[in-house]
C-alpha cells in the first residue's frame, strides 16, 4: 500500500485573551462540572467492584449497570436545573425540549475499559445552543482532572489554560484513534487507516475512550486524532476542547462536522492537512 504523507500548512490561533475558569463561571458550566464529578467519582467507587456487563448488538459492544446509573444520575441532574431543554443520552437516546437548546452527554466513555477493570474512562457533557457547542465538560475520574471549555472562553484542565501542542510535521506527532464496534464484520473499520498512520507518524495510540483522545489533544499529549464513524456525545464536548485550546477540527474529508453524523479529524491545527492528505490517499475509490 502506498501512502503519500505530504506537507502541512501552519495553523495561527486567534490570539484572543481568555479568563480563569474561576472568573465568573456561567450557570451551565458550574452545573455541568459538578454534575460530571458526581457521575465520575460514582463510576471510580464501583470500579473493583462486580459489573453487569451485557452487549449492544455487536460481541464488541459493551454495556454495564453503571453506564445507566451514571447517566441517570446526569439527567436527573440537568433536568433539575434546566428543565426546558432536550436530552440526547447513549443510553436512552433523545429526549425533546422547548428552550432549543440540547445537552449531549456520555455517561461512561470506555465502557469496554470499565468492564475490565482499566482504568482509563470518563464523562462527558456538552451543550449545544443553536448549531454549536456553548459549554463542554470531559472528567477523568482515575486521575482527577477536570477538562472545562465554554466558547469563547478557552479550554482549561483543572485550573491550567490547555494549549494545543506546537509539534510542526506528522511524522514527528504522535497520534491517536478508534475502531468501530463492528470492526470484525465492518469492510471500513479503520485498519487500513491505521496501519498508513503508523508509516506515517511517530506513533499512533489507541486507549479506547474517544472524548478523552481528544481532551488529549487538547492538552498537547497528543498531536491528532481521527476516527472514522463516531456518535455526537463521542464529539460534542472534546471537539469543543480542542478549538478552544486552539486546535483544528473537520470531518476526515475536511468538511464542517455534522455533529449527528460525525467523522473527525481533530489536531494542532499545524499537521492537519498531512492528517488529511493521509486519508485521502488510503481511502481513494
Amino acid at each position: 500500500m502506498r501512502v503519500s504523507c505530504s506537507g502541512g500548512v501552519r495553523w495561527l490561533s486567534s490570539g484572543r485573551v481568555v479568563s480563569s475558569p474561576a472568573s465568573m463561571p456561567s450557570l451551565e458550566r458550574r452545573v455541568a462540572v459538578e454534575t460530571a464529578r458526581a457521575a465520575g467519582q460514582l463510576l471510580r467507587g464501583e470500579l473493583l467492584g462486580s459489573r453487569q456487563i451485557s452487549y449492544k448488538g455487536a460481541p464488541t459492544n459493551l454495556v454495564t449497570e453503571m453506564d445507566a446509573r451514571a447517566e441517570k444520575l446526569i439527567v436527573d441532574r440537568l433536568r433539575a436545573t434546566f428543565p426546558d431543554d432536550a436530552i440526547l443520552a447513549e443510553e436512552r437516546g433523545a429526549e425533546p425540549g422547548r428552550s432549543g437548546r440540547r445537552w449531549i452527554i456520555d455517561p461512561l466513555d470506555g465502557t469496554t475499559n470499565y468492564a475490565h477493570g482499566v482504568p482509563h474512562f470518563a464523562v462527558s457533557i456538552a451543550l449545544q445552543d443553536g448549531p454549536g457547542v456553548s459549554v463542554g465538560v470531559v472528567y477523568d475520574p482515575n486521575l482527577d482532572e477536570m477538562f472545562v471549555a465554554e466558547r469563547g472562553a478557552g479550554a482549561w484542565l483543572n485550573d491550567a489554560r490547555l494549549a494545543v501542542s506546537a509539534t510542526p510535521t506528522l511524522d514527528t506527532s504522535l497520534l491517536t484513534t478508534g475502531f468501530p464496534y463492528d470492526i470484525r464484520v465492518r469492510a471500513d473499520n479503520n485498519l487500513k487507516e491505521y496501519a498508513a498512520f503508523c508509516l506515517c507518524s511517530h506513533g499512533a495510540r489507541r486507549f479506547g475512550s474517544a472524548v478523552l483522545d481528544l481532551a488529549y489533544v487538547a492538552s498537547g499529549r497528543f498531536d491528532g486524532f481521527w476516527e472514522l464513524r463516531l456518535m455526537p456525545w463521542d464529539v460534542a464536548a472534546g471537539g469543543l476542547m480542542v478549538e478552544e485550546a486552539g486546535g483544528r477540527v473537520t470531518g476526515i474529508d475536511g468538511a464542517p462536522v455534522d455533529i449527528d453524523a460525525p467523522t473527525l479529524v481533530a489536531s494542532n491545527g499545524r499537521i492537519h492537512d498531512e492528517i488529511l492528505a493521509v486519508l485521502r490517499s488510503v481511502r481513494k475509490p
